[in-house]
């Protein structure tokens, strides 16, 4: 079975999210297809970047896997990783590889019969519980407003993206103590300002605090502001393959590792940065809802069912996946491979 044709689908969903104007949600997926006649739909991260990435996928991707054996996936990873390093080992070609990886799995499902998490290992759960990822407002008003809403809605985790304690206060103000509440500040500060505030926060009982520094990779300050706050840290989505988890892990940074399937080499690589997590919870970093959010909830599912999938608290005006995600439970999906493709007419209208 080999690969006969790899495509970038880059779109662009509008969406709306209570923080302002209305904007458009990047996607670029991934379609593979087999000289067998097999799709598998993967997805490469492509926020702000969607151009580059599909240009990588065409252009980069491509070429070093048509004619090669699709079952091949472990080694199309090596071979790719080796060829492309001088690129660098973060960034646009390490999504690019992630979006062919998933659609790689996606087939290896379908070929099979059997859905993705059983070719992981299986699934004793039928539903993935949500954590609600809201969006930057701002200010404390709309914070506890779209707290309150997600809590109503069934979500029971919640967390906020704010740098200031007024907002983050507002949120514990109206978020029971029995309900996580995590804030990821987006790399905001350099150590001793990330010090300085995550003792602020410690009042308000976080259940993480989430890429807390600038550079993300200074892990020795990660851990600095974990052991001056006692408020577990959180860290992952902006590190690439096992050997940069491998690192964190060793400076012993983080409670808990945010592997993105859609940035960290997809699922190929999140299987081994799980493996490697002896001491550390993971906690999947899935602001998606595309090929990479199913991927996500089979890897939670398989691999580590403790987890929350983290539900991005916007609203599209169309999805992939119509009835799917954008709720506080998502079910398991039972069919081969990921276990749905993505909507062909919504891939139509939104295509960019």
């Amino acid at each position: 079975m080999r690969i006969s044709r790899v495509d970038a689908v880059p779109l662009a969903i509008p969406f709306s999210h209570g923080a302002g104007a209305r904007k458009k949600l990047d996607f670029c997926l991934v379609r593979v297809e087999t000289d067998e006649g097999l799709v598998g739909w993967g997805e490469a991260f492509a926020y702000s970047c969607r151009g580059a990435v599909a240009a990588a996928i065409n252009d980069m991707i491509a070429p070093l896997v048509l004619g090669q054996d699709a079952a091949q996936i472990a080694a199309l990873h090596r071979s790719i990783q080796r060829k492309l390093h001088i690129f660098g080992r973060f960034g646009i070609t390490v999504f690019a590889l992630s979006g062919l990886d998933i659609a790689l799995w996606d087939i290896a499902g379908k070929v099979a019969g059997v859905p993705l998490h059983r070719l992981l290992g299986g699934s004793r759960l039928s539903s993935i519980p949500c954590y609600a990822s809201l969006l930057r407002y701002g200010e404390p008003a709309p914070v506890a407003q779209y707290c309150e809403r997600a809590l109503s809605e069934g979500y029971t985790a919640v967390k906020l993206h704010e740098v200031a304690d007024a907002a983050v206060a507002a949120a514990r103000k109206v978020v029971p103590a029995e309900i996580p509440l995590m804030l990821d500040v987006n790399c905001e500060w350099q150590r001793d300002d990330a010090v300085r505030m995550a003792q602020r926060f410690e009042r308000h009982h976080l259940h993480w605090l989430e890429e807390p520094v600038f550079p993300p990779e200074d892990f020795a300050a990660l851990r600095a502001v974990g052991e001056s706050s006692g408020i577990a840290t959180a860290a992952g989505e902006n590190l690439c393959f096992a050997t940069q988890f491998a690192a964190l892990f060793a400076a012993q940074a983080v409670k808990f590792a945010q592997p993105s399937v859609t940035k960290v080499g997809g699922i190929t690589e999140f299987l081994k940065v799980v493996e490697l997590a002896e001491a550390v919870r993971i906690a999947p970093h899935s602001p998606y809802f595309g090929p990479g959010a199913l991927a996500t909830v089979h890897l939670i599912a398989a691999k580590v069912p403790e987890a929350r999938f983290e539900q991005f608290y916007l609203w599209p005006e169309a999805t992939l996946y119509p009835g799917r995600f954008g709720k506080s439970v998502i079910e398991l999906p039972q069919t081969p491979g990921l276990g749905v493709d993505p909507d062909a007419d919504v891939m139509r209208r939104y295509r960019t």
